[in-house]
């Protein structure tokens, strides 16, 4: 029978001071580059860090009236991903740079319809992707897009 060896204290120590220093540094480097979310909000539209952009989830908002883009996925799927990709951009990158989105649903039976929109728009980026059913969104949207994209560099 092979005797495990007990870990060192003084390597998990260090192992732990490692990832403090690292854990610092990024902290040190987010920073929110984008469209702050409205102040009565307690979060970012997006936040850099550690070379990538973490971008808030979009509803199908249409900023210039407040009021959802319509009663349809696909009305919704398009601007949820229009305000996506203008906060994404107020953070100097884009949608063909994002590498992973969750995507929010009210009902599952949207999801192909969804697909139809949420194709076009990504184009030939095929970022890795979680789509979930839930029980509500704000405003009583249909669907909700959170993604995390690379930065460009200098950003």
């Amino acid at each position: 029978m092979k005797r495990i060896r007990p870990f060192p204290a003084a390597v998990f120590a260090a192992a732990l001071a490692v990832s403090l220093l690292i854990y610092q540094h990024l902290a040190g480097q987010a920073n929110n580059r984008a469209q702050a979310a409205p102040a009565d909000l307690p979060f970012s539209a997006t936040v850099t860090a550690g070379g990538f952009i973490f971008a808030s989830g979009q509803i199908g908002l249409v900023p210039e009236t407040g009021k959802l883009a319509g009663d349809d996925i696909k009305s919704q799927t398009a601007q949820a991903l229009v305000n996506l990709d203008t906060n994404l951009r107020r953070a100097g990158t884009d949608l063909s740079r994002v590498v992973k989105t969750t995507v929010f649903l009210a009902r599952i039976s949207d999801y192909d319809a969804m697909n139809v929109v949420y194709k076009r728009a990504m184009g030939a980026n095929r970022p890795a992707r979680s789509t979930v059913a839930v029980a509500g969104l704000a405003r009583g949207a249909l669907i909700e897009i959170e993604a995390i994209a690379v930065a460009e560099a200098g950003h």
